[in-house]
C-alpha cells in the first residue's frame, strides 16, 4: 500500500482555492515599513489576488489535495 501524499505545510497556510478552481494568495509588502506607503497603496494591498498561471503548476504540486 502506498503512503499518503503529504502537502507542503508552508504552502497550505498561504494558498486557498477559489470556487472556479484558481488559487488565491495574499498580497506582499503589507507587513512593515508602512509609514512611507500611501493610504491608497496600503488599502489596495488588503485584498488577495490570484497566483500567476506560470506558478500554478508548482503550487498544485505542493498541495496535491487542493
Amino acid at each position: 500500500m502506498m503512503p499518503k501524499i503529504k502537502s507542503n505545510r508552508g504552502a497550505a497556510k498561504r494558498f486557498t482555492k477559489t470556487g472556479s478552481g484558481r488559487i488565491k494568495r495574499r498580497q506582499s509588502f503589507k507587513r512593515h515599513i508602512l509609514t512611507k506607503k500611501s493610504p491608497k497603496r496600503k488599502r489596495q494591498l488588503r485584498h488577495g489576488t490570484l497566483i500567476a498561471h506560470a506558478d500554478e503548476a508548482s503550487v498544485r504540486q505542493m498541495l496535491p489535495g487542493l
